[in-house]
Formats: structure tokens, C-alpha cells, sequence
């Protein structure tokens, strides 16, 4: 079986990937995008890409991709701790305090704020693709004094040195991973939930439209999760959302509601019907 992740190895979406499929053949992906197009073009059996963290919210791109240009389903949910370790190359771990720049994902960066500017202010950050990329090209440049945000298993793998543990804002820091397959996946974690995401466009010129689309869930006494709207990239002021429901044992009542919204002239699509797993 051929998993696609967002690479290098030892990224963070490399260890929900390899927590979730222990045997599979595990293959990186440069950008989430390139991720998520090998599983929409049947180059692998399943892809695992970010959707959200605690600190910075819904990964964009992940959103955008899902909704425009991906019609594989989501299978799955793996919600990971995550740990921000500011790393170097161990020729440089006696003058960290003085490196001139921080390489890491946008995520990685972002949820670091506080520490960056009390420790590190003044140094140039540079956003990368993924963690893991980060810690890569710091221990290839060993000449430069630069430090890399990423996980534990990234320094291991790339023989850096942390010299700081735990640097992201918050303690109880997670982030949520999708998993997109054709076919239903078998994963040994234990289900916590089952959830169904759905995208919703709503009718046009319709007063309170939005009042209307949520009150079908409403009603219904559906747990709505998340909702988030992103620009619909046709002309200004232009949005669909994004809806998470909870639907254990309520599948029948939300195929109801999006039916009803159909009804109101919205369009409504259901991105997947999956369980959730804490790693």
C-alpha cells in the first residue's frame, strides 16, 4: 500500500502518516498540493495532509485543494500532538542565540511567535514547505548559522541538536490530519468519533441565507464542529464554507439537511463520512 505525505521524512504529517499505516510504503510529497494531486491522479492508495492546528487554525491550502481541484473523500481523522523544537547543526549549538535566520513551515513559525521574539528577535524567517524541509537544508549548510523549527524525530533523523525544547506558544499544542482514499483505509488506532465534512455554497440573493443553512442542522439537533468560509476565488465577495458535523448514529438526519439545502437552492457536497483517531 502506498501512502503519500507531506515530506521530507521526519516531518509531522511523516509521523501521523506512519502511526496511522505502520506497514505501507510511505512516500513523500513535495507541497501539500503535490500531495493531495498523487492521490487525485491514482499514483497512491491514500495521502495524508494537514487541515489544522490548535495555535494557527486551518491550513488554507489543504482547504482550497480539497474543495477545487480533489474529488477523493475523506477517509479518515488523526489529530497528533505537536512539539516545536528550535534545532541547529551541532557546530553551531554554542552560538544559537546569534543565528541569523529561522527556517520552518508557516505553521511551524506562527506557532512559535512568542519565543521567536523574545529569544530570537531580530532574525530573518524564512517559510518553507514543511518542517522536516527545514531541518534538511539546516544540515546541509553548516557553514551558515541558521536554525530550523520542527519535531524531535527531524533532528534525530538529520543529526541536528535541539537547543530548545518546546517552543510553540501553547502547551497543548495538536494538529488535525485528513486522510484521502478512494477506498475505505484500516487504521490500528482507537476511534474516538465520526464526523461528516461537507462544502456549502449558498443561494444567491437569498436574505439571511446563512441563518437558513445552519438552521437545518439546527433543528435537526446536529453538533456542527467547525464552519469556515473561504473565498471562492470568482469574484470578490465570494465564499463557500466548510462545515464538520458530528454524525454518530445521525447519518440519516444530515443527509436530510443537506437535502434541504439543496432545496433552498444551495449546493451542498459531501467531502466524507470518516472516524476520527487520537494519536
Amino acid at each position: 500500500m502506498k501512502i503519500a505525505y507531506l515530506g521530507p521524512a521526519a516531518s509531522f504529517t511523516h509521523s501521523a502518516a506512519r502511526s496511522a499505516f505502520p506497514a505501507a510504503d510511505l512516500i513523500p510529497a513535495a507541497s501539500i498540493p503535490d500531495c493531495i494531486m498523487t492521490i487525485q491522479n491514482n499514483e497512491v492508495d491514500a495521502a495524508v495532509v494537514p487541515v489544522e492546528n490548535t495555535i494557527e487554525g486551518s491550513v488554507n491550502i489543504t482547504l482550497d485543494y480539497l474543495f477545487h481541484f480533489s474529488d477523493v473523500p475523506i477517509q479518515a481523522e488523526l489529530v497528533l500532538p505537536i512539539a516545536q523544537h528550535v534545532m541547529v547543526h551541532p557546530l553551531n549549538a554554542a552560538s544559537w542565540k546569534s543565528v541569523q535566520k529561522v527556517m520552518s513551515h508557516p505553521q511551524g513559525l506562527a506557532q512559535c511567535e512568542a519565543f521567536l521574539k523574545e529569544e530570537l528577535y531580530g532574525s530573518v524567517r524564512e517559510a518553507t514547505p514543511s518542517t522536516a524541509y527545514a531541518a534538511k537544508w539546516v544540515s546541509e549548510h553548516p557553514d551558515e548559522l541558521v536554525a530550523a523549527i520542527a519535531p524531535r524525530l527531524a533532528a534525530e533523523e538529520y543529526g541536528l541538536q535541539i537547543v530548545q525544547e518546546n517552543a510553540q506558544d501553547i502547551e497543548l499544542n495538536q494538529t488535525r490530519f485528513v486522510v484521502l482514499s478512494r477506498k475505505p483505509v484500516n487504521i490500528p488506532l482507537k476511534k474516538e468519533e465520526e464526523k461528516t465534512s461537507a462544502s456549502i455554497l449558498l443561494p444567491n440573493n437569498m436574505p439571511g441565507a446563512l441563518h437558513k443553512i445552519l438552521s437545518t442542522f439546527a433543528w435537526r439537533n446536529i453538533d456542527m464542529s467547525k464552519i469556515e468560509s473561504r473565498p471562492l476565488k470568482t469574484s470578490l465577495g465570494e465564499y463557500f464554507f466548510l462545515i464538520d458535523l458530528l454524525s454518530e448514529n445521525k447519518a440519516e438526519l444530515i443527509q436530510h439537511a443537506l437535502e434541504e439545502i439543496r432545496l433552498l437552492g444551495g449546493k451542498a457536497t459531501v467531502l466524507g463520512i470518516y472516524n476520527v483517531y487520537r494519536i
